[in-house]
């Protein structure tokens, strides 16, 4: 098996393996992603444009673990509170994983750690780092076919990890 680094980024790096080209993160040891269930049954939601996509898209909470040096070795569950409360603003008195496994395995080496969110509380607004611009969407669970569809209608794209998501959370 030979490995190849094709190109490198400052967050990315393309390596070839036989042939088959891939993607790996820099400054990364995991992707989290929260399930945020509120005590009404709601799942929290969250809108952003995502660049290589070049649309808005609807997805659930999500993150990196590790991806700087001030949390370089930190557990996901921490990276989990952590994403959850900066792009929803919300926190979760309880954490439960759900799944893990690779989303996009031909093309990158990531894997994910879906983890479901209790016992939310609202502490602030929200909408991510300086760097994104995110809408918290609080959904109804038996409202999620016509809410999804609205969505792409309106020219949004569904990231199909929340129905995984589901999934798992209608699971427990």
């Amino acid at each position: 098996m030979e490995k190849k680094i094709i190109a490198s980024g400052k967050f990315l790096k393309i390596l070839s393996v036989d042939g088959w080209e891939y993607a790996e993160r820099f400054h990364c040891t995991g992707i989290v992603i929260i399930v945020p269930v509120l005590d009404d049954g709601r799942i929290v939601l969250v809108e952003q444009f995502r660049k290589p996509v070049q649309a808005k898209v609807i997805e659930l909470p999500a993150g990196l673990a590790g991806d700087y040096e001030e949390v370089r070795n930190e557990p996901l569950e921490n990276a989990a509170r952590r994403e959850l409360l900066e792009e929803t603003g919300y926190t979760a008195d309880k954490l439960v994983l759900l799944a893990e496994g690779p989303p996009s395995p031909g093309m990158s080496t990531e894997i994910v750690t879906i983890f479901g969110a209790y016992g939310l509380k609202k502490v602030s607004e929200g909408g991510g780092d300086e760097s994104e611009d995110i809408q918290v969407h609080l959904v109804p669970l038996e409202e999620m076919d016509d809410f999804c569809e609205k969505k792409r209608r309106e020219g949004k794209l569904i990231d199909p990890k929340i129905f995984s998501g589901l999934y798992f959370i209608l699971k427990k």
